[in-house]
C-alpha cells in the first residue's frame, strides 16, 4: 500500500502545484486599486473591403459572309411566227411589184441586276451590374469580464 499512497501523494502535489502557478500567472497580471478598478474589454470585428477585378471582356464587330442566292425571274421575249399557206388561184388586180418588205420589231426583255445596302438590324452593348449576396465565414474572439470571489465578499453586479 505504501507504492499506491506514494503514488497518490505524487498526483495531489502536481495539483497543488499547477493550481500555485495559474494564481501566481494571474497574480502577476493583477492590478491592486484602493477602490475603483477597471478591465477594457475588446472584441474583435470584420472589415470587409470590396474591391473590383477584371474577370474577362466582350468584343462587338462585324463579319462578313457571303451568300449565293439563285431567284427566278421570270422575263419574256417575241417570237415571229411565219405562216404560209397554199391559196387556191385567187385573182387580184395588184401588179408584181420589184420588192416589198414588211418590218416587224422584236422584243425581249433583259435582266439588269444592282445591289444596294440596306440596314436590317441593330445589334447594342451595355454593362449592367448585378447584386448577389456572398456569405463570409470568420471566427470573432473578444474579452468578457469574468469575476471571481474569494472568502466573504458581497458582490452586486450591475449591467
Amino acid at each position: 500500500m505504501a507504492f499506491l499512497d506514494f503514488l497518490f501523494n505524487e498526483e495531489k502535489t502536481q495539483k497543488e502545484t499547477q493550481k500555485k502557478v495559474r494564481e501566481v500567472d494571474r497574480t502577476a497580471d493583477t492590478e491592486f486599486a484602493a477602490e475603483d478598478a477597471h478591465l477594457d474589454l475588446r472584441e474583435e470585428e470584420l472589415e470587409i473591403d470590396k474591391y473590383r477585378v477584371e474577370t474577362g471582356d466582350v468584343t462587338l464587330h462585324k463579319d462578313i459572309v457571303e451568300e449565293e442566292q439563285s431567284v427566278n425571274v421570270p422575263v419574256s421575249h417575241d417570237q415571229v411566227v411565219i405562216e404560209q399557206r397554199v391559196v387556191d388561184h385567187e385573182p387580184t388586180n395588184e401588179p408584181i411589184t420589184e420588192e416589198e418588205t414588211v418590218h416587224i420589231p422584236v422584243t425581249a426583255e433583259k435582266i439588269d441586276v444592282e445591289k444596294h445596302t440596306v440596314v436590317t438590324g441593330k445589334v447594342s452593348a451595355h454593362k449592367r451590374s448585378v447584386q448577389e449576396t456572398e456569405q463570409v465565414h470568420e471566427v470573432l474572439r473578444k474579452e468578457v469580464a469574468d469575476v471571481e470571489s474569494h472568502g466573504t465578499t458581497d458582490l452586486i453586479k450591475e449591467d
